[in-house]
């Protein structure tokens, strides 16, 4: 079993307020120091006492202060003290936990079975992406306390798998989150399912109190009291904030560097430090983990479309230490506890202000100390103002010297090259290609705006037939590979072993490069055939394959007048055809 020990020097952390003091069932006590808890946290100090009197509690905190342990102590007292009421459903919870994630609905049942272990209390989670009907299973086999997300809930309520007629302490944890992830309906309806507020012992725990959040705990709460610990600081003392102002292309080349100063790199033979790199889109965070991979960290990654199973193993690797850098997006900001994290990493500043105080109260959590650094760029700083507005000061500011940047891997092309990019240029197939992933940073779009000065050079050094740039003939075998992998969604195809041929259309329009060979020659559209009239009489058939065959001469004519223009163009529109001297171009 986990023990959560007081770390050596972090006392001041803690409050005088002792765990043996408080009025608490013996089996909750032991369970309490079983975890290794002795004192109790200012949250935890200020709320616990209410609780166990049996008043409602809206409460706000910095993330890891212990907001899930004091309400798990008074959730597991109350079934403690209290027996199942009569009439109600057999088996149904008397104690129900309402989480916005999986992972957290993961992480309250795992602190709750080692607060529990000495009290028989029967524990169920429930949430998406697991066994339906194993779940369902347990439910109907009946608990004393029921985590698990709202819309899980309600689905195996709406069954019969289970009621909430009989809950007697309700939790709503991280309240804001669930509005921000939509649940605020179903959230109500659950509400509206249990006990009316008189007859349930209601509490509400979050990071931040929000309007609206208070809206909902005066609505749903009998009388609850509000307690604020430091509102004015939501961010945790212990945590150095640092900023660097960066480009977006410059980006993965910042963060290795910065991950190799901090002794964050994996394999150089010292154990690594837990960090965590919070990613705003699913797209950019594959690439970080692409480029991070090539450098031989050990990396994970946690986003919205990973199934359950994968995600709770990425998690545990995490945790034990075989990973030792998780990329993730916001769904990993909110509420997770995962000992030893060090550093936390914003590779993405987030649009919400709010996410900036979750994601770095990752890191120094029970009065440990730890590090949060951002990397602004020209697409995310928008944000910057909002978040140093909420957190209530303007966060430090450092100079990126040039040191600190480091040259990227570039990723391994695809060989043979992928049939789409030759037909059809970087209109077609650059993802099969790593096309946004070439240059590392930047992602290539249908006509590319700008080029990196080594690969405008390479492209404005084609021969004017396009016929041969001869990357092989680079000695420097990195030099050689990073070119070629610059080049590959600017150019139609390879040839040999690194042989770029002929630019495409659009590269040219681009860059405003020269035609290969000959004159421009601009076709005209093709002249709408006529209609054929419809024969009315039998009479007129003669006249009519008079006419048809008249008809069919001008379009002879037309042909062969044609001769030598673009053939097949479409009508109204005029292109340009290359020819390379005798023998024409084939686009």
């Amino acid at each position: 079993m986990r023990l959560w020990m007081t770390p050596p020097g972090t006392r001041d952390h803690l409050t005088d307020v002792f765990f043996a003091d408080l009025k608490l069932p013996h089996s909750v006590r032991a369970g309490i120091a079983g975890c290794g808890f002795v004192r109790a946290t200012p949250i935890q100090a200020a709320t616990l006492p209410r609780l166990l009197d049996g008043r409602d509690v809206a409460a706000q905190a910095q993330t890891g202060t212990g907001k899930t342990a004091a309400y798990l102590i008074s959730v597991l007292t109350r079934l403690v003290e209290t027996r199942e009421p009569s009439g109600a459903l057999t088996g149904a919870p008397r104690a129900l936990v309402i989480a916005p994630t999986r992972e957290l609905a993961v992480q309250i049942r795992d602190d709750a079975r080692q607060l529990s272990h000495f009290t028989g209390v029967r524990i169920v989670t429930v949430f998406g992406g697991l066994d339906y009907a194993r779940q369902r299973d347990e439910l109907r086999a009946g608990c004393d306390l029921l985590i698990g997300t709202p819309g899980r809930l309600l689905d195996y309520e709406e069954q019969g798998a289970t009621s909430f007629g009989a809950v007697r302490s309700l939790v709503i944890d991280e309240a804001d989150r669930l509005f921000d992830l939509g649940f605020i309906k179903d959230l109500r309806r659950i509400l509206r399912h249990c006990p009316p507020p008189e007859r349930r012992h209601s509490m509400l725990f979050s990071a931040t109190l929000s309007v609206r959040v208070m809206e909902l705990a005066y609505s749903h709460m009998n009388s609850a009291e509000k307690i604020e610990i430091r509102p004015d600081q939501v961010t945790a003392d212990r945590v150095t904030q640092v900023l660097y102002h960066v480009s977006s292309r410059e980006k993965l080349s910042l963060l290795l560097g910065i991950l190799k100063a901090e002794g964050l790199v994996s394999g150089n033979g010292a154990t690594p430090m837990r960090t965590m790199l919070f990613i705003n889109t699913k797209r950019f965070a594959e690439r970080v983990v692409r480029a991070l991979e090539r450098h031989g960290h050990r990396v994970g990654a946690l986003t919205g479309d990973l199934p359950q199973a994968r995600r709770l193993r990425i998690l545990q690797e995490f945790r034990s230490g075989k990973l030792s850098l998780l990329v993730a997006t916001d769904v990993a900001s909110r509420g997770l506890h995962i000992d030893g994290v060090t550093h936390v990493i914003n590779v993405d500043l987030p649009q919400d202000p709010e996410d900036y105080v979750h994601r770095i109260g990752r890191t120094a959590r029970a009065g440990r100390s730890g590090k949060a650094i951002s990397l602004a760029c020209e697409e995310y700083v928008y944000s910057l103002d909002a978040i140093q507005r909420l957190v209530g000061a303007k966060i430090p500011v450092a100079h990126a010297a040039d040191e600190l940047y480091m040259p990227v891997m570039p990723p391994r092309l695809a060989s043979p090259p992928n049939e789409a990019m030759a037909s059809g240029g970087p209109r077609h197939g650059t993802d099969d290609l790593a096309g946004d992933d070439a240059f590392e940073a930047e992602e290539p779009s249908e006509a590319p705006e700008a080029a990196p000065e080594d690969v405008r050079a390479a492209l404005e050094s084609l021969p004017p037939d396009g016929v041969a740039l001869g990357v092989e003939s680079l000695d420097d075998p990195i030099e050689r590979e990073r070119l070629r992998a610059s080049l590959a969604p600017y150019v139609d195809g390879f040839a040999g072993d690194g042989v770029a041929l002929t630019l495409d259309f659009w590269t040219r329009e681009a860059f405003g490069l020269e035609p290969p060979v000959g004159e421009a020659v601009i076709a005209e559209p093709e002249a709408p055939r006529k209609k054929k009239r419809r024969r009315r009489r039998a009479g007129s058939a003669g006249a009519g394959s008079a006419g048809a065959g008249s008809e069919g001469a001008g379009s002879e004519g037309a042909g062969s007048a044609g001769e030598g223009a673009a053939v097949g163009v479409p009508e109204s529109i005029a292109a340009v055809v290359f020819t390379a001297g005798a023998e024409p171009a084939a686009r």
